[in-house]
Order: C-alpha cells, then sequence, then structure tokens
C-alpha cells in the first residue's frame, strides 16, 4: 500500500509530467519491409532488455539486445530488418527487482498472449482489404449486438463445423437453417431483419479462455488483456499470431460486404486483472487508487484504469484510432463508460470527427458505474449525471426507457409499463422524446442535448433477456404480445434503436440473468428457435422497416422533440403524434400504447387513417379506420396509424 500511495503522488507532480509525459506516436512496434522498430514506454525503469523468440510459447528467446533509454521514459531498438513473425517480450530492472512483460501496445501475440509479436500489417490484410469501407450511411441506424460464438455456434445455423464459433463463420454465405436452402441464418437472416449495424461483443484478446483449449469454453470478454490484438479462440489457428489479425479482418470485410456496419465492444475501463502489462512497464500509473491506499474498483472488476492521466489517456486514443484505421471499424461501445473521463471522451469524439467527419465514426457507452471511482484531478465522469457536458454525438444507454418498458433490469419480479407497474405513463411519454425538452421528464435523464445522445433499448446482453424478464412478471401466454408491444413502444420512441440478438425470436437463457461464462449451449443463438417464432420475427422486421419511413422519429436533432405533438396520457394508456413533414411517406402518424387488459376506446377520427401496426401485423396491414369511426386499441398493444 505504501508503494502505490507514494507512486501515486509521485505521478502527480509537475516534475514527472515534464519529463516523462512522452507525445509521440511511435509506441509498440512499426515493422515493414525495411526496418522494425521497438518503443516501450517504461519511465522508472533502470534497465530494459528486449527478448526475441521463435515461437508465441515455449522455448528460450534466440537474441536478448539492451535497450536505448531515449527522453520521457521511452526505451527503444531498431533494427534494419523485417522481423515479421517474430515473438518478443520485455526483461525490466526497476528497484533492483527484474520483471517480464509483454508489450502493451502490441499489435500481434502468441498463443494466450504472453507473448507479443512483430507484425507487417500489410502481410496480414486479406484479398481485397485495400477497397473495403464502410456500406452507405443508412438514414437511421438500428443496431444489432452479437457475441462471434454465440452467433454461429448453434449446428442448426448451418455453418461448416471448422467455422462455428470463429471469425470464418461471417464469411460463409447464404447459410441455412441446417443446410435447408430455405430458411435464411447468418447475415441472410439479419439482412432480411433489418438492421443496419452489428455490435461485436469483445473481439480483442481478453482472459479466462484458454486459446490452447476446447473449442466450447465461452466468455463474454469483458476482461482485456491485449487491447489492440484480436481475440484468438475465435481464429482457426490460435497458435500463429497472424491468422487471428486476418481472419478478423475477413470477419469485417464480410460484414461490411453484407450491407452493415461493425461497432466495436471495447473496455478501456479496467483490465483482467492488476497484473497487466500496464503494471509490469509502469506500476500504479495506469490504476487509480483512493487516498487511503485502498485500489479503486469502480467496475466491480478488481481494477480501474485512470483514463484522466496524460499517458493513460493517450493510450485509449490511440487504441480507438488504430482499430478504426486498421479493421475499419465504424463504431465503439464503451463499456462501464460513466467511469471513464468527459474529457478523454470529448477528444476521442472530435479526433474521429477530424479524420472521419463529423459523427460519422459512431461512440456511446454505457453512462453508469458499478460503484465509485478515485478519479484525480477534478475531472467529471462520462456519467448519466454529465451526459450534458458531453458532445452531442456520444451516446448513452438509456436505462429509464428500459426500465420504464419492462421494468427493472435488476430486480426480476419488478414490473413497468407493459408488465403492471402503476404510474409509468410519464417515462412513456418521456421516452418518446429521447428524455429532451419534455414536460413529462420529471424522473430520468437530465440534460439531454438531443436523440443523438440516447440509445433506446429494452434488452442487452447483461441481465434477463426480455422473454426471461417477461416470464418472471406475467403469465407465459401474455409474453407474446408482450414482447411485441415492448418493440412498438421503444421502435417508436426518439434515440438510436438498439436490441439483444435473438431478442427478434423470443431468446430465453432459461432464467439466468448473467450469463457471462455459462456454457455456449445456453447462451449461443438458437436458430431453429428463430423460425419456430417467425410470427414474433416478422413483427421485428416490419417495425423496423416502419421506422425506416418515419423521419419524425429518425430525427436526431436538437430540434427533433418538436416533432412529437399531443402528447396525452390516462391510467396505462399513452398517446402522442409525430410530425413526419414533406420528406416522410405519411404527413401525420398518431401512437396509442395500451398497457391495460381491456379494449382502449379513444377519439373518433376526422379523417381517413391507415393502420401501420396494431397488436398481430407491423407496417401496414392494409386496413383503414374511417372519418367518423373511433379508435380502438386492443389490450396490452401498441396501434399506429398513419395520414398522408
Amino acid at each position: 500500500m505504501e508503494d502505490r500511495l507514494k507512486l501515486k503522488n509521485y505521478y502527480s507532480i509537475k516534475e514527472f509530467r515534464e519529463n516523462f509525459i512522452y507525445d509521440g506516436n511511435d509506441l509498440g512496434v512499426e515493422c515493414n519491409e525495411k526496418k522494425t522498430s521497438f518503443r516501450l514506454w517504461s519511465p522508472g525503469a533502470e534497465c530494459v532488455l528486449l527478448n526475441l523468440y521463435n515461437a508465441g510459447d515455449g522455448g528460450e528467446a534466440y537474441r536478448q539486445i539492451q535497450m536505448k533509454k531515449e527522453d520521457k521514459g521511452v526505451w527503444s531498438w531498431d533494427s534494419d530488418k523485417e522481423l515479421h513473425g517474430v515473438y518478443y517480450d520485455y526483461l525490466i530492472t526497476r528497484d533492483n527487482k527484474e520483471i517480464l512483460s509483454a508489450d502493451p501496445y502490441a499489435r500481434g501475440c502468441g498463443i494466450n498472449g504472453q507473448r507479443s509479436m512483430v507484425v507487417n500489417l500489410r502481410k496480414t490484410d486479406p484479398k481485397g482489404w485495400e477497397n473495403d469501407h464502410s456500406p452507405k450511411e443508412s438514414e437511421e441506424r438500428i443496431v444489432y449486438e452479437l457475441h462471434i460464438k454465440e452467433f454461429s455456434w448453434d449446428k442448426s445455423g448451418g455453418f461448416p463445423m471448422e467455422y462455428r464459433g470463429k471469425y470464418k463463420a461471417f464469411t460463409c454465405k447464404h447459410t441455412s437453417l441446417n443446410n435447408d436452402g430455405i430458411h435464411p441464418t447468418g447475415l441472410d437472416y439479419l439482412k432480411e431483419l433489418g438492421v443496419t449495424h452489428i455490435q461485436i461483443m469483445p473481439m480483442y484478446h481478453f482472459g479466462d479462455v484458454d486459446e490452447a483449449g476446447d473449442d466450447a469454453q465461452f466468455n463474454w470478454g469483458y476482461i482485456p488483456i491485449n487491447y489492440n490484438i484480436p481475440e484468438g479462440s475465435y481464429s482457426t489457428d490460435a497458435k500463429n499470431g497472424e491468422v487471428r489479425i486476418r481472419e478478423a479482418k475477413e470477419m469485417i470485410q464480410s460484414i461490411h460486404e453484407a450491407g452493415f456496419g461493425v461497432i466495436m465492444d471495447v473496455v478501456y475501463n479496467h483490465t483482467y486483472s492488476l497484473d497487466s502489462w500496464f503494471q509490469r512497464t509502469a506500476p500504479w500509473y495506469f490504476y487509480r487508487v483512493f487516498p487511503d491506499g485502498k485500489i479503486s474498483d469502480g467496475s466491480a472488476c478488481g481494477n480501474d484504469v485512470a483514463s484522466e492521466r496524460e499517458m493513460c489517456a493517450k493510450y485509449i486514443l490511440e487504441s480507438v484510432l488504430y482499430w478504426v484505421r486498421e479493421y475499419h471499424i465504424d463504431g465503439f461501445r464503451f463499456d462501464l463508460m460513466g467511469l471513464l473521463d468527459v474529457d478523454l471522451m470529448n477528444r476521442i469524439r472530435k479526433e474521429l470527427d477530424l479524420i472521419y467527419g463529423k459523427g460519422k465514426i459512431i461512440i456511446y457507452g454505457e453512462p453508469w458505474a458499478a460503484d465509485k471511482t478515485a478519479i484525480e484531478g477534478g475531472k467529471k465522469l462520462a456519467d448519466i449525471e454529465n451526459i450534458g457536458l458531453l458532445d452531442e454525438n456520444i451516446g448513452a444507454f438509456c436505462d429509464s426507457t428500459r426500465d420504464g418498458i419492462k421494468g427493472s433490469a435488476l430486480i426480476a419480479k419488478k414490473a413497468g409499463f407493459i408488465n403492471g407497474a402503476k404510474g409509468k405513463e410519464d417515462a412513456m411519454l418521456a421516452s418518446v422524446t429521447a428524455w429532451c425538452f419534455n414536460p413529462y421528464n420529471a424522473k430520468g435523464f437530465k440534460n439531454v442535448k438531443a436523440p443523438s445522445q440516447i440509445i433506446t433499448y429494452v434488452s442487452a446482453h447483461d441481465n434477463h433477456t426480455l422473454w426471461d424478464k417477461l416470464k418472471e412478471t406475467v403469465p407465459e401466454d401474455e409474453c407474446m404480445r408482450l414482447n411485441k408491444m415492448a418493440a412498438a413502444i421503444y421502435m417508436t420512441c426518439q434515440g438510436t434503436l438498439f436490441f439483444l440478438s435473438g431478442e427478434e425470436f423470443a431468446r430465453t437463457k432459461n432464467g439466468e440473468d448473467n450469463t457471462f461464462e455459462a456454457p455456449i449451449s445456453l447462451n449461443r443463438l438458437d436458430w431453429e428457435l428463430a423460425w419456430e417464432n417467425k410470427e414474433l420475427v416478422s413483427y421485428y422486421r416490419g417495425l423496423i422497416a416502419l421506422r425506416k419511413q418515419l423521419p419524425g422519429l429518425c430525427d436526431k436533432s436538437k430540434e427533433s422533440y418538436k416533432n412529437i405533438t399531443d402528447m396525452w396520457k390516462q391510467k396505462d394508456v399513452v398517446g402522442f403524434s409525430v410530425n413526419n413533414g414533406k420528406t416522410g411517406k405519411w404527413n401525420l402518424v398518431k401512437v396509442i400504447y395500451n398497457a391495460s387488459k381491456k379494449v382502449f376506446a379513444g377519439e373518433f377520427l376526422e379523417s381517413n387513417m391507415e393502420i401501420l401496426c396494431d397488436e398481430n401485423e407491423s407496417f401496414c396491414t392494409g386496413k383503414m379506420i374511417n372519418a367518423g369511426e373511433q379508435v380502438k386499441v386492443a389490450p396490452q398493444s401498441v396501434l399506429i396509424l398513419g395520414q398522408k
């Protein structure tokens, strides 16, 4: 404890910051056909030896090199040879003690990531990679959260045995249910569904999965070891450090070719353990510590990364830029963004905007933490309370909408608007305008600048699936219509739409609410269930297609709240109108949410209106309610009417 407090104070003094904050952009290893350069930031080191190996694990170093001490805490060595495929680590002497470390900035590694690998990245590019690019930006972003192994593990998905659970599964064209050639699975299924972006759960190298072990091992991946290297267990050959890089690129290339953007789930708020490459190269610099010496654990994972420190912020920023530049990533979901600081998040946004255009690279995250964190220097956290300090193109998951619709994500039996809770009408109406400039926003998100800051959703990988949550709160015979109702509500709210893979076919995890390391047999996408519940899938497909036709809801601008008019409420029922202007297929849309178990009889229409969505069908049923007729909404359902 004494050492960590001493170092914590040392890193904060002016002398350290003047002498050891490095502003170069060449940390790690740069390799091409003409040369290889090594740069390590280890300001407290007395000596650094570079070890070179022929293999990613096992065997002795074939060469050991004394590195040169440079300014600002940097150690270097340059070779006039291309060392692509050579593995390496560093033997660091500090306080007369030796410690072995891999490279925090490594771009390649051996099996299980304990040795770093020199990579000429151009030799890892798949054919045609230079022409790979994001698909044409869609008018409305609809994000589908997906885990690489879950996507293709189930045999019924029709993926080749050797690719199941791997990056390569995404390269398989036109897969179908049990290879029947009739019912699409994989990317074809998602194309039919209508989502625009695939959010990939952690694909960097993480812990708790032995890359040399059984393929059936499973973990969500929120425990980073090597931030800038793809996870090896998803590759077909984890021992060859080049393969995981190439196959990750092939996956992204295939997803792009299918017309989807790729959003990467990143976890910069904590590491797998405190025995990290950060800690071995610069002890206690990259971690938060309370003034009494207690290790900060706002992540509930054992540590918090000190994003407010210059070299830590630099690392995170450069890592994000690297994934966009090298892997063509289209966006980022920040795990526990509420542990990172506002200045860093805004800096990331600014840098991406300067390079790629304003708002082109998507950024959003979880605006919360598990506990208090020992942030220093008066920095503000990028959490719910400070959303107004974040750039308008940094989004945040909206738990107020999520819990308002279906009930608490943390308390299984606690219901929301659709499943019996009382007094949720205001939350529903506030959700419609993404908690922006809304008279019903008495509770929930405050200081939201625009719907561009809100991720509207009801389920994600954390907590119960939507189906399992409903089963906890209502009889099973109500679950299907309430699943439809939940979808129809959040898909008629402003903000960016997001949902967990399989929500659209009543995905279940048998009531388990935290399956981060549960068997893959429980976590995998059940493609047979997707076709058993094809009517629910069709309902989602229709809602997504309808959403894209409603510019009044898709508008992410600061003035978008003006598109929502005539908001009203009564017990268990709310309604509003959407003005779509001249660009929409329907100039005016009326929406009613009826959470009661009785038919709701509403207004008598003054003009003919088309039924766009009811309890059975979504997006144009071909039915009308004529002028003079009364609007009636079925129990536990959403009615959407359109007027041209």
